[in-house]
């Protein structure tokens, strides 16, 4: 294939770095789906969207040049350049991660079906003629805190519908691609077919030896790889060296699991008679494992101390996706409540990445965590979300 000429156009600096970040994150989300779902059309996408972020990187890198006059002006540009490139890194693995399911490697089964029980699962599913959603708007719907489902995209025929906005309407038979807590997915669910959840049990004969020691290690591996993402850019919004070291550390942890993971293929390949059964597993480790790095890329502004440009707050505030800090007071209702009494990801729609304690960070609470009179919660969701989020946490009148 021919490298694709790019032709400059002006671009605002800052709407090109909230359209790298979400794209990159979109493409995450895509690539994750198209291979749990063995879709080979959602990997495409991905290849083509990985093919924008070129575009997108080389406008960014232009404009920035351009804006910059004094030496302090391009000691700042540099930390802007740095989480571009980051956002870059992260498409680029996303696109590795759709390679798997193109190329055909081999991923067992049961680890797509371990994949779609992850931290934040992916679900599919069909609308019914019959369901209340049916010619409305996802503004109307406000499916984010109505169920704590998010659509990433919609297959409508033989059209795809990729991050779609406010304005896109529900149409009967409209196939929607949501991402969300699990404990989210049968209120979507039944939304969207007016029928219950029932989760399918897939019967499979294991034939490969331990690979519940190589799935869970796949499924850790997801998860903290998301985790990095949303907490470098937590840490770069809020300026926080806490949080850009847990940062650095998941990913020394992610280096210890991708190895641990070969270890396990290695042995194993000896023991099959045809190795495509785990080479995928390796392909995604790395890819991961790659996403985890890049994320690592954006918090390194952070504990190197370079100097912020003003429009990466703005450009991580401005994304689909917000990240905010809410102090929880005395008199929050929410006080002395469990993460899974409150049920933050179906009634807002917020996914609560951290929780500061007086000098101490939890990383991905569990559902038992009680919240305290001077918890920070580190959140993510919609900008209705986050509203929400603020609401329920507010002292009573």
């Amino acid at each position: 294939m021919s490298p694709k000429e790019i032709r400059y156009s002006p671009r605002n600096l800052k709407d090109l770095l909230i359209e790298m970040k979400d794209t990159s994150e979109l493409m995450v989300d895509l690539a994750y789906s198209a291979m749990i779902y063995d879709d080979e059309d959602i990997a495409e996408e991905v290849i083509r969207l990985e093919e924008k972020m070129d575009t997108l990187d080389y406008h960014l890198k232009i404009a920035a040049m351009l804006s910059t006059r004094r030496i302090e002006e391009a000691e700042e540009m540099s930390g802007v350049l740095q989480v571009a490139s980051s956002s870059e890194n992260i498409a680029n693995a996303a696109g590795d991660i759709a390679k798997i399911v193109l190329m055909k490697m081999g991923i067992p089964l049961e680890l797509k079906v371990a994949l779609r029980d992850a931290e934040e699962t992916i679900v599919r599913t069909t609308v019914s003629e019959d369901s209340c959603i049916v010619g409305r708007t996802l503004a109307d719907l406000e499916l984010d805190t109505e169920t704590g489902m998010w659509i990433i995209a919609i297959r409508r025929n033989d059209d795809w519908i990729y991050d779609p906005n406010h304005e896109t309407r529900i149409r009967p038979g409209d196939v929607l691609f949501a991402r969300g807590h699990d404990d989210s997915v049968p209120i979507f669910v039944k939304l969207a077919t007016t029928e219950e959840f029932v989760p399918k049990e897939i019967k499979h004969e294991n034939v490969l030896k331990h690979l519940e020691q190589a799935v869970d290690i796949i499924v850790e591996m997801k998860n903290m790889a998301e985790l990095s993402v949303g907490l470098a850019y937590s840490a770069l919004l809020f300026d926080n060296e806490d949080i850009a070291h847990e940062v650095s550390a998941l990913e020394s942890q992610m280096d210890s699991m991708k190895y641990e993971l070969q270890h396990w293929v290695l042995e194993t390949a000896k023991h099959i008679p045809d190795v495509n059964q785990v080479r995928g597993l390796l392909h995604l480790a790395h890819a991961s494992e790659s996403i985890s790095d890049a994320a690592y890329g954006v918090a390194d502004t952070v504990l190197r101390d370079i100097e912020l440009h003003p429009i990466i707050t703005l450009a991580v505030r401005g994304s689909d996706e917000v990240i905010t800090k809410v102090e929880v007071v005395k008199c929050s209702p929410i006080v002395g409540k469990t993460l899974r009494e409150l049920k933050l990801e179906t009634e807002t729609g917020v996914h609560v990445m951290a929780v500061k304690r007086g000098n101490r960070w939890v990383y991905s609470p569990i559902s038992k965590t009680v919240i305290e009179h001077g918890d920070v919660l580190v959140v993510r969701g919609s900008h209705t979300g986050e509203e929400a989020l603020l609401n329920m946490c507010a002292c009573p009148l």
